[in-house]
């Protein structure tokens, strides 16, 4: 099976987003285009992902977090995107919240995925705690996993530091891991980061890459990649 690696699409410009699709067209690995708000909010963003040829997989990484009926209906204003494959939620958001979402995205597209966002991997253990939070990541991680899996999300989103213990919990849910660094990077604004072949080996069924993969030469960096993974 391929494995499956997320393609963080963090820039506006639409230039750089044709060399990234352009150059990571391989047959040795699944590809998935992840837009977040930086793009998604930009003059020509939305456009641009809604003429994304369906032959090709899109996340759209809204990260979305408020009360379930505004989750539900910024879902419902997503309903011309027809090419979406998944979607994220914010798990913090609770039971209620992430059950509407998922209710909302079966409405507009049946092959939508809502992945839960647990703890981002810029959050190191103090610095959760200074946000108030008593549980340790792990368990906090753990906690808003199982919520996911019982208000019916297709995945969630976690450090492959976590990834191993929500496995054991969530068997037929996707887990997808950012915080990925190939060897010798930089771990620049992440605190929770792993090699690509170590997530895969905690159990996650894909991985985000975004600066490792998109600065400097692309396919040498997937070339890279894809030793890593052998």
């Amino acid at each position: 099976m391929k494995k499956k690696i997320f393609i963080a699409c963090d820039t506006t410009k639409l230039s750089t987003i044709n060399k990234i699709i352009k150059n990571t067209q391989i047959k040795e690995l699944e590809i998935v285009y992840k837009f977040g708000l930086e793009f998604f909010n930009s003059k020509k963003g939305r456009k641009y992902i809604s003429k994304i040829n369906k032959n090709k997989k899109v996340w759209l990484d809204l990260k979305l977090l408020d009360i379930p009926n505004t989750v539900s209906a910024a879902i419902y204003s997503l309903s011309d995107l027809r090419n979406i494959n998944y979607l994220t939620i914010h798990a913090s958001g609770g039971f209620e919240m992430m059950k509407s979402a998922k209710k909302a995205a079966k409405k507009i597209n049946k092959n939508l995925k809502i992945l839960g966002v647990t703890v981002l991997t810029s959050f190191s253990e103090t610095s959760i705690r200074n946000i108030g939070h008593t549980k340790s990541i792990k368990n906090l991680v753990l906690l808003q996993a199982k919520l996911a899996k019982k208000a019916g999300l297709d995945g969630i989103v976690c450090s492959g530091h976590e990834s191993k213990i929500i496995r054991k919990t969530c068997k037929n849910m996707e887990i997808i891991t950012p915080g990925i660094r190939l060897k010798g990077d930089n771990a620049q604004d992440q605190k929770r980061v792993v090699s690509p072949s170590q997530s895969f080996r905690n159990g996650a069924t894909g991985i985000v890459i975004g600066r490792s993969l998109t600065r400097g030469n692309i396919q040498k960096n997937i070339e890279k990649l894809i030793q890593e993974l052998k």
